[in-house]
């Protein structure tokens, strides 16, 4: 087990600087998740932005992914999960999770649905948008491309959509 205390840390005696600054970053730490999960990279990020130091951070963070309060898969899940929901493709989902620091092996697994789905959610977003009529000249196909892709559809996802060859 770890010994916490300076030397000169005594029963009685202030605690260290350093003990005081790893249990701030705890605090907060704890407050950013009750919020919602943070990625690993996410938490550091933003402890930094606040003037805690990296070599105070690390520490902390290892405590907490220890202990599961910071975990980066859950953090792709619930992400995905949010963002799938609101009409972002997987291409899209994939470069926000490595922005904000998953790694590709947790990322992948989480966007290698069935093709199916992606199609049912890709006619979701495009009938909310658009309604459910076809395009009617190229410049609007061109449009819903745009749109589609943007939102983060794999371009040949779009190009059947715009056929008409999805249901």
């Amino acid at each position: 087990m770890r010994d916490d205390r300076s030397p000169g840390d005594g029963p009685g005696e202030e605690p260290s600087s350093f003990l005081l600054e790893e249990n701030a970053i705890r605090e907060r730490t704890l407050r950013l998740l009750a919020s919602r999960e943070h990625s690993r990279q996410e938490l550091v990020h933003k402890l930094r932005a606040k003037g805690h130091e990296q070599a105070a951070i690390d520490p902390v963070l290892d405590q907490l992914t220890a202990s599961d309060l910071v975990s980066d898969q859950r953090t792709a899940e619930a992400y995905v999960t949010a963002r799938a929901r609101k009409g972002y493709g997987p291409r899209r989902l994939r470069q926000e999770l490595r922005e904000r620091g998953v790694e590709d092996e947790l990322i992948t697994p989480l966007l290698d649905r069935d093709e199916e789905d992606w199609q049912v959610l890709l006619t979701r977003v495009a009938d909310k948008k658009f309604g459910p009529e076809p395009a009617a000249d190229p410049k609007e196909l061109a449009r819903r491309a745009r749109f589609l892709e943007y939102r983060g559809f794999p371009p040949e996802l779009v190009r059947r959509y715009l056929r008409g060859d999805l249901s």
